[in-house]
């Protein structure tokens, strides 16, 4: 198994280095309108580059057993921070959204964290509840209500993106711990038809559903993103403008550097990168998946299953929004979108997926992992 968490890492070093290197092209002209250095948002990844390596290095030395013993109080932490982000004084405000908490220099997302806990959390109970967890309360209620206590707290940034990224990764958390289908089918089309009444009384929201279904006529407010992100990618067609010649950067694509750094990667580089970073994700995807189907036990399969999802969704979702095959949404793309919250979480994610791996390899000593179990056995 070493070789796939060699491989798992390599596809992430690439796609943090690819993003690093597209930043250092879609960033200048925004740092210049924002007054600041030209090389602000480059320093700036690169601290955050080097904290993800540290916390992604800790991630795969921490023996995952460990994480059944910190699911509550992990869980705990990351409901009471989504609650101080929607507490005026304490959350952040940022273009109409309060989704942030700021610790001095440092601005902090807690529903990244909070994407984590869920998976540690769902994972551990579906492992406690063995042969009943086909059972609609063992396997479906409780769990489902604890995934809908995350949701409803992260919604209320608001935030779509991440509520329905974390309701698809729970719900094939439990189908694969042992919930019944059929119950997960009724709960999610309940949980997506409030969802859906939610997004009605929220005008900004619906207003993005307009504008995806007929871009042309929201071309100048809600649509503008999209059709300028279809706009890079038409400029780019099969070889690219060049690197550092996208005009969508020139402030036609206000969030190039975050969410729609994938228009500038097909822009500048051409539809062979856009390619080529589509399977790095495929790559990231399948070694997740190889090491879910060699976990040793049933805590580490769930476990592997949620964070392998949980990384290869938010890249789909996020591709799907900048390609104009979903309506637009704030979530990242995970190592080459700007910003420190889903960078360091990510990096812990695949982390936890290498520890993993290692232990599927028979590559820990084994008295060092029934010493962790017997900790937290009574969990």
């Amino acid at each position: 198994m070493w070789k796939t968490a060699s491989i798992l890492i390599g596809i992430v070093l690439v796609l943090m280095t690819v993003g690093f290197v597209m930043l250092g092209s879609t960033s200048g002209v925004l740092a210049r309108s924002d007054t600041v250095g030209v090389g602000h948002f480059v320093a700036r990844q690169a601290v955050w580059i080097a904290l993800a390596l540290v916390a992604g290095a800790v991630a795969a030395r921490l023996d995952y057993h460990a994480w059944q013993r910190l699911a509550v109080p992990f869980g705990l932490l990351a409901l009471a921070l989504l609650v101080m982000a929607l507490v005026p004084g304490l959350g952040m405000r940022i273009k109409g959204s309060r989704r942030w908490l700021s610790f001095g220099l440092f601005h902090f997302q807690p529903s990244e964290l909070a994407k984590i806990a869920i998976v540690v959390l769902l994972a551990w109970w579906m492992k406690r509840q063995g042969r009943r967890s086909g059972s609609l309360v063992h396997g479906l209620l409780i769990p489902g209500g604890i995934l809908a206590l995350f949701a409803g707290l992260i919604l209320g940034g608001p935030d779509v993106g991440t509520t329905v990224l974390v309701m698809l990764v729970g719900g094939g958390v439990l189908l694969v711990g042992g919930a019944r289908p059929l119950y997960l089918v009724v709960a999610g089309a309940g949980g997506f038809s409030l969802l859906t009444l939610a997004v009605l009384h929220d005008e900004l929201r619906m207003r993005r559903i307009l504008a995806f279904l007929e871009p042309e006529a929201y071309a100048r407010d809600e649509a503008f993103q999209l059709i300028n992100a279809l706009y890079a990618f038409v400029v780019g067609g099969t070889w690219g403008a060049g690197f550092g010649q996208s005009l969508q950067k020139r402030y036609y694509l206000p969030e190039a550097h975050t969410d729609f750094i994938f228009a500038i990667v097909g822009e500048e580089l051409g539809v062979f990168a856009s390619l080529g970073v589509l399977v790095l994700f495929a790559g990231l995807f399948a070694c997740g998946l190889v090491i879910a189907v060699r976990a040793p036990d049933p805590f580490g399969r769930l476990l592997a299953v949620g964070l392998t999802l949980m990384l290869g969704v938010q890249a789909l979702m996020n591709i799907a929004v900048v390609t104009g095959s979903m309506p637009t949404t704030g979530i990242a793309l995970p190592f080459m979108s700007y910003g420190g919250s889903s960078l360091i979480v990510s990096s812990v994610m695949v982390g936890m997926l290498v520890n993993i791996s290692l232990h599927a390899g028979g590559m820990v000593r084994d008295e060092d992992t029934r010493a962790i179990k017997d900790r937290t056995h009574r969990w």
